[in-house]
Parts: structure tokens; sequence; C-alpha cells
């Protein structure tokens, strides 16, 4: 009963000092002092309260982002799952498909490729589309600039999986060595690179990604549920099995 008696009176606290300046000024200055003393023990003598109002905003926070991220999905599926500018992998015709979000220098990225191509050779109805989303600095977006201009040469898959596979530090020099070993023409390749639309490609990305409340990397969208962080290949299974089981009951 005490504690729902602090409860509220913390409560009115918070509604005197939110409250327009006619309401606030109806407490005399003895009954905002006496309000301020009571508030102030309680919090001494229950610091737990402080914690779990923490935790419950954060829930609120948590959820209402989550209501938001299914909205934008649903908002923006054909942009996610059907851009004519991003490369696709595995099956085209697959029944499920697996949205990756990637940077070529993100180790979290390189170390779930692995999983990533197992799952396309043993799952022969996944598809799988790359969204180029180069957060890690200028040589990130010259790595992403010369996949997408790869993709004008037919030569997407040759690139990526040589720069997938790429150890040790990455700079420009390196990406254009990936290019000239895939195959590219590197004079088309570059001037690919600078084109309007390869910039306004990544720019689309970005947007997507920050629509999505995406701000690291890998970030994989399989069905309805954006999963961040590199996951192993048994909670791969598991997600693609999920996003399948949930199409058969819509």
């Amino acid at each position: 009963m005490i504690k729902l008696v602090y409860t509220a009176l913390i409560a009115l606290a918070v509604a005197v000092a939110a409250a327009p300046p006619a309401t606030a000024q109806s407490f005399s200055p003895e009954q905002k002092q006496e309000l301020d003393r009571l508030i102030h023990d309680y919090l001494q003598h229950h610091p737990e309260a402080i914690l779990e109002s923490l935790k419950a905003a954060q829930f609120q926070a948590e959820a209402t982002k989550a209501a938001q991220q299914q909205q934008t999905i649903a908002d923006r599926r054909d942009e996610l799952l059907h851009d004519r500018n991003s490369a696709v992998g595995g099956n085209p015709n697959g029944d499920v498909t697996l949205v990756e979000f990637f940077d070529y220098r993100c180790p979290y990225c390189k170390a779930i490729e692995p999983s990533l191509e197992a799952m396309i050779k043993e799952d022969g109805k996944l598809r799988v589309v790359y969204k180029e989303f180069p957060i890690l600095g200028p040589v990130s977006v010259f790595a992403s600039r010369a996949a997408i201009a790869a993709r004008k040469q037919g030569k997407y898959a040759a690139f990526h999986d040589r720069m997938m596979a790429l150890k040790g530090a990455i700079d420009d020099t390196a990406v254009m060595n990936v290019a000239q070993a895939a195959g590219l023409d590197l004079t088309k390749l570059k001037r690919d690179m600078a084109s309007a639309d390869t910039e306004r490609i990544i720019k689309r990305n970005y947007a997507l990604a920050d629509a999505l409340g995406i701000d690291a990397t890998p970030a994989l969208l399989i069905g309805n549920r954006l999963t961040m962080g590199a996951v192993d290949i048994d909670r791969l299974r598991q997600l693609i099995a999920d996003a399948r089981k949930n199409k058969k009951r819509s």
C-alpha cells in the first residue's frame, strides 16, 4: 500500500514538472518542498524503483521499435526483396528470401559467409538478396562501388566471393586486384563505379537500412524477422525453417 502511495506521488511529481505554469503554480512552495522530500526519501530506501522504471521504459522503447520495424518491412517489402539493382544468389525462384546488409570490410560478415554459402548449396529453395551497406569507411564504399559496377559485366558473384574470402587489411589497390582476378574490365569498372547510378544505389541502401533501424553489419532479414550480427549455420537453418513455416500459415 505504501509503495502504491509513493508511486502515485512520483507520478504526481512528474505531472507537476510537465504541467503548464498555471497548473504548477497551484502548488504552494511548501507543498512542492514536501513532495520533493517524499520522493527523495522513497528513492533512497527503494532504489529498485528506478531500475524497474528504466526496465519498463526500455521494454516500451523496444516494443515500439519492433512494431515500427515490422511496418517498414511490410511497407518496403518490394524494395527489400525485388529491387532490380540488388544482386540475387541461390535460387531466384526460391520460396524463402534472405536479405543481407553487409560490408566487405566487416569481419563478422566474412565470418558468416561460409554458412551462407553452405545454406545456398544445402537448401535448393533459398533465395539470397545482397544489399551493399558500406559503413566502415571510404574503402568500404570503394569496394561496394566495385561490386555494383561488377554486376554490369555479369561478374558480381565472382567479385563478391573473392572479396569475402580476402584476408587481412583491405585498401583500394586490394579491391582492384580482386576485380582483376575476377576477370573484370577495369577501365569499364572504374567508369561504372563513378556513375550516378552506383551512387544512387548505395544511398538507397543507406536509407532503407536507416528506416529498418540497421546500424551495423551483418543484418539479415529472413521472412519478417530481422537478425543482427553473425549467426551460425544451425541458427540460419532455424530462421529459414521458421520463415517457411510462417509463409505456409499465411
